[in-house]
């Protein structure tokens, strides 16, 4: 959304306060782009599939973690749950609620053989990919990427069967992986140029409401773009919200591997997280996330979950500035002003 007229209140009564409102803009842009070959991926344990879009529906079966199935059709749900009502219909299979299942494509690269010296930015654009610590089928699988997650390349090789792969980097243990060539696309430099240059730092401001759990932007008080998100929660272990308060954008990275904490006690493991803005030293930041679909309700461990579109736009649109060549920047004075609220 861009405009130069509507004030914030208009902005804030045109979005209403209802759960529809936070449920059409992913519902508007999952219809757009929805293909005949649409695909999603379930993330969860366990998702049910019902013969209608409400969980009061009859379960028809069950898909588990990282299966695949057919998106034919995005439709609104029942009142509940209020803060996200969007539901995807499988094929003639029923209704499966979007807050567990990814929507992604299968795209094959064409790869490229020559890498810049310094690495170059990726995206995946398949499903998921296992990253392999060697080069045969055979080695250990280190970790599973999944579809839009962003990777450094830093060399081209071929594995022992002949596939074309792309040596990643992992930024958090400083080892090397390697992904097969056809399953990530190089980002071209022009793709991740500045949102905006022309306005200056000071009229650049982001708020971020966690009681309706929204991220708006302003262009000289003016909201020229919004997005749900899911924002720091409260869980068995702790307390982690987001904090309240006005920050600033203090460091960016296109990819970052997010680790912390025991996996079976609310921990987690998540490498090429996308678009990466931090606004706290102790690494709360806006990111995009692969992990759940489901924005409107609280449920990150500090962080502000955004889809990986909705990271990138942030990520391109705030200062500082990172060049493409570059792994990550830092502000000095001009990094994008963030109210917490």
């Amino acid at each position: 959304m861009k405009s130069d007229s509507l004030s914030r209140r208009e902005f804030l009564k045109l979005l209403g306060g209802g759960g529809l409102a936070w449920a059409t803009r992913p519902l508007r842009a999952l219809m757009e782009g929805l293909s005949p070959y649409q695909q999603g991926r379930v993330l969860y344990d366990q998702i049910a599939v019902f013969d209608r879009p409400s969980f009061q529906g009859e379960v028809l079966r069950h898909y588990w973690k990282d299966a695949l199935v057919p998106i034919s059709e995005v439709t609104i749900g029942d009142e509940e749950p209020a803060y996200n009502r969007v539901w995807y219909r499988l094929g003639d299979e029923g209704y499966a609620h979007s807050g567990g299942i990814q929507p992604v494509q299968t795209l094959l690269q064409f790869p490229v053989t020559e890498i810049p010296p310094e690495g170059q930015l990726a995206e995946l654009t398949v499903p998921y990919s296992d990253a392999r610590d060697d080069l045969g089928f055979w080695y250990e699988i280190v970790y599973r990427l999944y579809y839009l997650t962003t990777h450094w390349v830093v060399g081209y090789d071929v594995a022992l069967d002949g596939t074309p792969v792309y040596k990643i980097r992992d930024d958090k243990w400083e080892k090397e992986y390697y992904v097969p060539a056809r399953h990530l696309r190089l980002i071209p430099p022009e793709e991740l140029t500045p949102l905006s240059p022309d306005v200056p730092p000071e009229a650049k401001r982001i708020e971020v409401r966690t009681d309706e759990q929204l991220v708006i932007a302003y262009e000289y008080e003016q909201p020229v773009f919004f997005a749900r998100a899911a924002t720091g929660a409260e869980f068995s272990n702790g307390r982690f919200f987001t904090p309240a308060g006005t920050h600033t954008v203090l460091r960016k990275m296109p990819s970052r591997h997010m680790a912390a904490g025991n996996l079976a006690y609310n921990g987690y493991d998540l490498p090429g997280v996308p678009w990466v803005s931090y606004i706290t030293e102790r690494g709360v930041a806006f990111h995009g996330t692969y992990w759940h679909n489901d924005y409107g309700r609280p449920r990150s461990h500090g962080c502000i979950n955004l889809t990986p579109q909705d990271a990138k736009w942030i990520y391109r649109w705030t200062l500082p500035v990172v060049p493409p060549d570059q792994p990550q920047a830092y502000a000095r004075q001009d990094g994008t002003r963030v109210d917490v609220i």
